[in-house]
């Protein structure tokens, strides 16, 4: 083999690994609309302690600004749908801390005029919901209901591995007791057996 041959490979496995490398913390940035309406998500995903998320709303009304917030989490990712069943598209965006954990940042579009959020509550509020919770999340959106699962612990902090069962609860969206806000609500769990990795 060449010398040059032997440079070009060395450069090529450079470059392999710089492009690798760069996908671990790439830049979140997606359009999703349903018709003529919905949002654009940008966050450039430089650290978990902190980064700025961006929603830009597309085809709503004039006044309808776009959102920045600070953020202490990475985007993963996000969907677009309907969830209160009013003909207008709604935002998921699923949120990565430094430790792994998922959580959403909600918003409802009410008649493409203003943006309402969508409060997730605190599964430790619920006895039932959260008996064996230890987080392990994983979140996705189907035809407008949010489903949640993770795998269930034994009561015994020192047992550190799951049993081989995961619950899985859906949510749907309602108004919240709250002015100008909506709330997803749980209304069917279950538990199921999972193959144990």
């Amino acid at each position: 083999m060449n010398q040059n041959m032997k440079k070009y490979l060395f450069f090529g496995f450079l470059l392999i690994a710089f492009v690798a490398n760069a996908q671990k913390t790439l830049k979140y940035d997606s359009t999703m609309k349903i018709g003529k309406a919905g949002y654009r998500v940008f966050c450039m995903n430089r650290s978990n302690e902190q980064n700025v998320l961006n929603i830009r709303p597309i085809g709503f009304k004039a006044e309808v600004r776009e959102v920045n917030i600070e953020l202490r989490a990475k985007v993963s990712a996000a969907e677009i749908e309907d969830l209160n069943n009013d003909g207008f598209p709604d935002l998921v965006i699923y949120l990565l801390d430094n430790t792994n954990k998922t959580t959403l940042f909600s918003i409802v579009s009410k008649e493409n005029e203003s943006l309402e959020p969508i409060i997730l509550p605190d599964i430790m509020n619920d006895m039932q919901l959260s008996k064996g919770y230890r987080g392990n999340d994983e979140f996705k959106l189907v035809e407008g209901i949010l489903f949640r699962k993770f795998p269930i612990y034994e009561a015994d902090t020192a047992i550190k591995a799951p049993t081989n069962k995961a619950r899985q609860i859906m949510y749907r969206v309602i108004r919240s007791d709250q002015p100008g806000s909506w709330k997803y609500k749980p209304f069917k769990n279950f538990e199921m057996v999972v193959d144990k990795k």
